[in-house]
């Protein structure tokens, strides 16, 4: 009697087995690619290591960046486009957890190939043009080891939030801007991205707008009006800029809407492909946004329009 009760225990328990909860299994960690051969290109020195946000708006935040790199998410299901992902922080840290992790996850559940920007900050003592080296010098490596990555070079786009906004949309509209000397095989090909997904983003640092911690840390307090205009996306608006989305929130505090509006008018005027959305609300820093916000539809409407440009196509075709 005892030997069938133990075996009927066992037979039960091997029902529930399939029901219980399995472990959780540690991610893989992410491939790092290194955009320079030893020190970079440009004046600056860090030391120590990066540091982490770990409370407030700093909250996951990165800073104190010695070695720029990418981060790489491979999809299951590869599309055939890539995007290079850059999160905003004011050039003085760069908003990981809340903007550019949380996007590289979504783009490569779409199928995209992503490379998830570390650029060199200003504030920890890098020249004003060293995030810009980094992010040309990044889009050159992804279209020279495209067929490593079964990405077609010519649709490689570029996205960024706020200050990585700004930096997206120069390298957008200056990619052959002469920021850096380069010998090797990577700067052979354009740095120039084929679309580009700018999200509240920091647009132009003249006045009324000149109130931004990316002007601060690009051009100073007391900048000249010809420095203002140098790091001004608009400044290059030109109808060569390649095709560009904006999103941008009606109550935004840091870049209020004015900036998108102006990068819209602008593109537009000079005969470029552009497309706005302005949400009633949102604020600034909104990243995915939550579900119950209306700002969260800009994944779907980035969809749509990367269909509509044949970037991609409609998922079951």
């Amino acid at each position: 009697m005892i030997r069938r009760a133990i075996i009927a225990l066992a037979a039960a328990l091997a029902l529930l087995a399939p029901a219980l909860p399995l472990a959780a299994e540690t991610p893989a960690p992410l491939e790092e690619i290194r955009l320079w051969p030893g020190t970079p290109p440009g004046n600056g020195k860090v030391t120590g290591e990066e540091k982490i946000g770990g409370e407030g708006s700093g909250l996951g935040a990165i800073s104190n960046i010695a070695t720029p790199r990418m981060r790489v998410y491979r999809p299951a299901v590869p599309n055939g486009a890539a995007v290079l992902v850059a999160g905003g922080g004011g050039y003085f840290r760069i908003q990981l957890k809340k903007e550019s992790t949380p996007a590289a996850e979504w783009l490569r559940g779409q199928g995209f190939t992503v490379f998830e920007l570390l650029y060199r900050l200003p504030n920890d003592g890098w020249d004003s043009s060293a995030p810009f080296m980094d992010a040309q010098r990044a889009m050159k490596i992804i279209r020279t080891r495209a067929g490593e990555f079964g990405i077609d070079p010519q649709r490689i786009g570029i996205m960024g939030f706020s200050a990585g906004g700004h930096l997206a949309g120069f390298t957008a509209y200056q990619p052959a801007r002469a920021l850096y000397e380069g010998r090797d095989r990577f700067e052979h090909v354009s740095a120039r991205p084929d679309f580009a997904v700018l999200l509240f983003p920091v647009v132009t640092l003249r006045k009324p707008y000149d109130t931004t911690r990316t002007r601060r840390e690009i051009v100073g307090d007391k900048a000249t009006p010809e420095a203002e205009a140098a790091w001004s996306l608009d400044t290059y608006a030109s109808k060569d800029a390649p095709p560009t989305i904006i999103f941008a929130a009606a109550d935004d505090p840091t870049t209020p809407p004015g900036h998108g509006i102006l990068l819209f008018q602008t593109l537009i005027a000079a005969g470029a492909s552009a497309e706005l959305h302005l949400f009633r609300d949102g604020g600034h820093g909104w990243g995915l946004g939550q579900p119950e916000q209306v700002i969260s539809q800009w994944p779907g409407l980035f969809a749509h329009w990367a269909q509509s440009l044949k970037i991609t196509e409609k998922r079951g075709e």
